[in-house]
């Protein structure tokens, strides 16, 4: 086993090991752990922002620039996408909408 090989396992077993560990915290207390009111408030909003950091540099960036022209099928889809979500509040109805635009734009014409 050479040099490389040992650090890659090293750190895919010091990874693991972190990852039980911190998980296993809550489970370790025979105490109920409380958090704070603060925290549970910051919490709702946390997978609508994950999401956002996700998502929106997909739509808005090719090859990590901006998209420099109109001819791009995910800015069409996108719009379809908002415009059926604000109207319909579905988020179903947003993707089916979102994907019906995108894929004969992009399959169809090329973009």
């Amino acid at each position: 086993m050479n040099q490389t090989d040992l650090w890659t396992v090293v750190t895919i077993v010091g990874m693991a090991l972190l990852s039980v560990i911190t998980r296993s915290f809550f489970f370790l207390s025979n105490n109920p752990w409380a958090m704070p009111a603060w925290l549970q408030r910051g919490l709702h909003y946390a997978p609508i922002a994950a999401l956002a950091a996700v998502i929106v540099p997909e739509m808005v960036t090719t090859q990590g620039h901006l998209i420099s022209t109109w001819q791009d099928a995910r800015l069409f889809a996108v719009a379809a996408g908002l415009a059926c979500f604000y109207w319909k509040r579905s988020m179903f109805g947003t993707i089916i909408v979102g994907m019906a635009v995108y894929l004969p734009l992009h399959v169809g014409l090329g973009w």
